[in-house]
């Protein structure tokens, strides 16, 4: 069934998030997960690079209007204190509470109109 999307900020993000996606696999993860959500908060995608996994937030922006929006100012205390939560779950969930892991941010930032976008990496987020 294909996903309705009630606004233009979830289409932004979806397409943010498919960006995000190839740009990973491209630089050689392995995808795990997408958008496992608990009643306390998302993880956009889980990878895995080198036997560690990757807990990656997708901040998506659409360039075409105009703004000083920066959507990484939107990791704020409580957006990263839901994220450690989620993440404990899903660590706990798949008995994996040895692994190695870390929080990446990757901030989209799409032209719609020419069809490109940029990633911004910001890797090691700590929580």
């Amino acid at each position: 069934m294909p996903k309705i999307f009630t606004s233009e900020t979830q289409k932004i993000g979806e397409i943010g998030e498919n960006v995000a996606v190839k740009f990973l696999v491209k630089h050689g993860f392995t995808v795990l997960d997408r958008n496992y959500t608990k009643k306390w908060g998302e993880i956009d995608i889980v990878a895995e690079k080198d036997k560690k996994i990757y807990f990656v937030e997708v901040k998506s922006v659409n360039r075409e209007t105009p703004g000083d929006y920066r959507p990484e100012d939107n990791m704020h205390p409580k957006k990263l204190q839901r994220l450690a939560r989620v993440i404990q779950t899903y660590l706990l969930s798949k008995k994996w509470d040895e692994r190695e892991w870390q929080v990446d941010l990757l901030v989209v930032s799409l032209n719609l109109k020419d069809r490109n976008a940029k990633i911004k990496v910001v890797s090691d987020i700590i929580l």
